[in-house]
C-alpha cells in the first residue's frame, strides 16, 4: 500500500534540525521544575540500583580525595617538628621514612579515588545512553500512534527537536552533570566533616562565606535567566528560518529573494546575538564573584588560623590542610551553582519529551472483525457523514453515498470542496464528527486501523519516496514481495522502460531529496508501489498530474487494468481522465451537488458541464 507520508526531511545538524548547538533547541526554563523532576525520576526508577551504585562510587571517590589533605598534614607536621628539633640541636631530625610512607599512601588513595570516579562516570554514561535509547524508541513508537491532527497543529521541526535536541540534552546532563552533582554534594558534606575535625571556629568562618556567595549567585542567575529564555526563543526562530530558507532555496533563488531572506535572518540573528551576549555576560560573572568571595574567606581564615597556630591551638599541618579543605569546600558549591542552568534545561527537555509521550493517541475501539476473514469485496457506504478539522468549521456536512463493489467513482469539484477529505476519512486518518462509513456491511471502526488500511491502495499527487534503491521504494507497497513481483508491478505501471535506462537500474539509489529522478518518474514509482500492494480498494488522488500526456495515456491503460474488479475512488482535476468512470460525484462545500456518468452530467448542462467546458475555455479556472 502506498501511504501518504511527509516528505523525507534533511537529517538534523549537530544539535537540531537547523544545526544549532547541542542542547540548545527551543528549550526554555522548566515550566514546572518539581513536576518535571518527578516524572524524570519515575522514568529513572528501573535504573535505581545502578544509580545507587553511582552514588556509592561518588561517596567512595570523595572519601579517598578528602582524606588526602588530613594525611598530608601529618607529613607537614613531621617536617615542621623535624626542622624545629634540628634547630634546637636535638639528635632526632626529619623522619623521611615516615614522610615517604605518607607519600605512597597518598598516591594509592588518589589512584583509588580516580578509579572510583572513572567507574562512576562509566556506569552513569551507560544509564544515560540506555535512557536516551529507550526515549527515542518510545517517541518513534508514539509517532505511529498519533492522529494526523497532531501533525497539522505542530511543525515538523518541533517534532524533530523533541527526538534530537531534547533527548540529547537529557542524555548529556544525565551522563555529565548528574555525576558531577553527586560528587559535588558528597565533597561538600565530606569536607565539612573533615573541617570540623580540625577547628569548629575556622569551619564557622568558611560556612558563613557560603550564604554570601549564594546571595550573589542567585542575583546573577535571576538577571541571566530572562536573557537565556530570550536566547532560546530567538534561536528557535533562527533555526526555523535557516531550515525554511534551505528547504525552499530553489523558489527563493527563482524570485531573487536572497537579499530579503538575508535581511530577515540578520534581524533575528542580531536579536539572538544580543540576548546571548547578555546571558553569557551575567553567567560569566558568577565565577569571578565566587572567587572574590572565596579569596576574602581565605584571608580571614589565614589571619585567624595563624593566631590559633601561634597559641598552639592547632598545628601548622592542620592549617595547611584546612586551607586545602576550604578550596575543596567552595569549588563544589560553585559547580552546583553552575549546574543549575543545565539542570533547568534537562528538566525543560524532559517536560517536552514527556508532554509528547502523554499526548492523546488515536483511539482504537474494540476490534470485532478481521479484514482477511471478512473477505471484503469493496462495497463502500457513507451514511450522513459529518466532519471538520475544526469542529466550528465543518467541511463535510451531510455526505451519503453507496458504492458497489468494483465501481469506479470519480470525485470532482473546486478547491476546498472536501474531495481529499472524503478519502482521508475512508482511510481512517481522522475520526468522524457524525455518521458512519461501512465496508461490506462492517463499520470501519470494527477493524483495526492497520488491518483496514492493508486493504486500501493509495496514490497521491504529493509523491513520497525515501533514500534507498528503486527496488526498495516499490517494495514498500508489500515488503515480502520478491524481486520478480516488483519488476512485474513496475512493468504494469510503465516504470520498467525508464528504470532500465538508469545507472544500476532497479538498484539505483535515490538520493535524499529524490532529485536524481524527475517528478513524473517519481509519480510512476508510487503507482507501481500501489500496484504491488494489490489492494481491494484503490484511491487515486491526482495520480497522473505530474506526467506528460503520452505517459498519461500509458498510465491510464495500466490503471484500467489495475482497477478491474476493484472499487476505485479517483480524485481528478483533469476531467478528461475520468470520462469512463462508473459514477462521477460533483462536490461543492462538502456536499454532493451532482452525480451520474459523464454523458448524463454533460446532458444536464449543470455544475459538471460548466466545470468540464471551462477546462478548455479557461484552464486557469479549474481548481488545482
Amino acid at each position: 500500500m502506498s501511504e501518504r507520508k511527509p516528505k523525507r526531511g534533511r537529517p538534523p545538524g549537530p544539535g537540531g534540525p537547523a544545526g544549532g548547538p547541542p542542547g540548545m533547541g527551543r528549550l526554555e526554563k522548566a515550566k514546572d521544575f518539581k513536576g518535571g523532576m518527578k516524572k524524570l525520576l519515575a522514568y529513572l526508577a528501573p535504573f535505581r540500583w545502578k544509580l545507587i551504585a553511582v552514588a556509592f562510587l561518588a561517596i567512595g571517590a570523595t572519601i579517598f580525595t578528602i582524606v588526602g589533605p588530613k594525611i598530608l598534614a601529618m607529613a607537614t607536621d613531621e617536617l615542621a617538628d623535624g626542622i624545629a628539633s634540628m634547630m634546637r640541636g636535638e639528635a632526632s631530625g626529619i623522619d623521611f621514612g615516615f614522610i615517604g610512607t605518607i607519600a605512597m599512601t597518598l598516591v594509592g588513595l588518589y589512584l583509588l579515588g580516580t578509579a572510583f570516579g572513572y567507574v562512576q562516570g562509566h556506569v552513569m554514561a551507560d544509564v544515560a545512553t540506555k535512557i536516551s535509547y529507550n526515549l527515542r524508541n518510545a517517541i518513534m513508537s508514539k509517532l505511529n500512534r498519533m492522529p494526523l491532527g497532531y501533525f497539522h497543529r505542530n511543525s515538523q521541526g518541533d517534532v524533530l527537536s523533541r527526538i534530537t535536541n531534547d533527548v540529547d540534552t537529557m542524555e548529556q546532563t544525565l551522563s555529565q552533570s548528574i555525576t558531577q552533582l553527586l560528587s559535588s554534594l558528597a565533597m561538600v558534606v565530606g569536607v565539612l566533616v573533615m573541617m570540623l575535625t580540625i577547628s569548629w571556629q575556622l569551619t564557622l568562618i568558611a560556612v558563613v562565606m557560603v550564604p554570601v556567595s549564594l546571595f550573589f549567585v542567585i542575583a546573577l542567575v535571576g538577571m541571566s535567566q530572562k536573557h537565556f529564555r530570550n536566547q532560546q526563543q530567538y534561536l528557535g526562530k533562527v533555526n526555523g528560518q535557516v531550515e525554511e530558507t534551505y528547504g525552499g532555496h530553489i523558489v527563493m533563488k527563482a524570485f531573487n529573494g536572497e537579499k530579503k531572506a538575508l535581511a530577515l535572518f540578520d534581524a533575528e540573528n542580531e536579536k539572538l546575538a544580543e540576548s546571548a551576549k547578555k546571558a553569557e555576560f551575567f553567567s560569566g560573572l558568577m565565577m569571578p564573584v565566587m572567587m572574590f568571595v572565596g579569596n576574602l574567606g581565605y584571608v580571614v581564615i589565614c589571619i585567624v588560623g595563624a593566631s590559633m597556630a601561634a597559641n598552639g591551638r592547632v598545628s601548622i599541618g592542620d592549617i595547611q590542610a584546612f586551607i586545602q579543605y576550604v578550596r575543596n569546600f567552595t569549588h563544589p558549591i560553585t559547580q552546583i551553582a553552575n549546574m543549575s542552568s543545565q539542570l533547568q534545561r534537562m528538566v525543560a527537555a524532559s517536560e517536552r519529551v514527556f508532554e509528547f509521550l502523554n499526548e492523546t493517541e488515536e483511539a482504537e475501539g474494540k476490534v470485532v472483525a478481521v479484514a482477511d476473514e471478512a473477505a471484503l469485496q469493496g462495497h463502500i457506504r457513507f451514511e450522513h457523514v459529518k466532519f471538520g478539522y475544526d469542529p466550528e468549521k465543518p467541511i463535510i456536512r451531510d455526505f451519503t453515498l453507496d458504492v458497489k463493489p468494483g465501481q469506479r467513482v470519480a470525485i470532482v469539484g473546486p478547491t476546498g470542496a472536501g474531495k481529499t477529505t472524503i478519502v482521508k476519512l475512508l482511510m481512517r486518518f481522522h475520526e468522524l464528527d457524525g455518521g458512519a462509513i461501512f465496508i461490506d456491511g462492517h463499520d470501519l471502526t470494527d477493524f483495526s486501523r492497520q488491518d483496514i488500511r492493508s486493504k486500501f491502495g493509495m496514490v497521491l499527487q504529493d509523491t513520497w519516496l525515501f533514500n534507498g534503491t528503486i527496488m526498495e521504494n516499490i517494495r514498500y507497497g508489500r515488503l515480502d514481495a520478491s524481486d520478480e513481483e516488483v519488476v512485474e508491478a513496475a512493468k504494469e505501471a510503465q516504470v520498467d522502460p525508464f528504470v532500465r535506462t538508469l545507472p544500476d537500474g532497479y538498484r539505483m539509489e535515490l538520493n535524499e531529496e529524490t532529485s536524481n529522478v524527475s517528478q513524473g518518474q517519481k509519480q510512476l514509482l508510487t503507482i507501481a508501489r500501489a500496484i504491488l500492494a494489490d489492494p481491494r480498494v484503490l484511491i487515486l488522488d491526482e495520480a497522473t498530474s505530474s506526467v506528460d500526456t503520452r505517459t498519461e495515456v500509458l498510465i491510464q491503460k495500466a490503471m484500467d487494468r489495475l482497477m478491474q474488479g476493484r472499487t476505485s475512488f479517483i480524485i481528478a482535476h483533469r476531467l478528461s481522465t475520468i470520462r469512463n468512470a462508473d459514477l462521477i460525484l460533483c462536490m461543492n462545500e462538502g456536499d454532493i451537488v451532482e452525480q451520474g456518468t459523464h454523458e448524463e452530467l454533460m446532458k444536464k448542462g449543470g455544475f459538471y458541464a460548466n466545470l468540464y467546458n471551462s477546462q478548455f475555455e479557461h484552464p486557469e479556472l479549474v481548481a488545482g
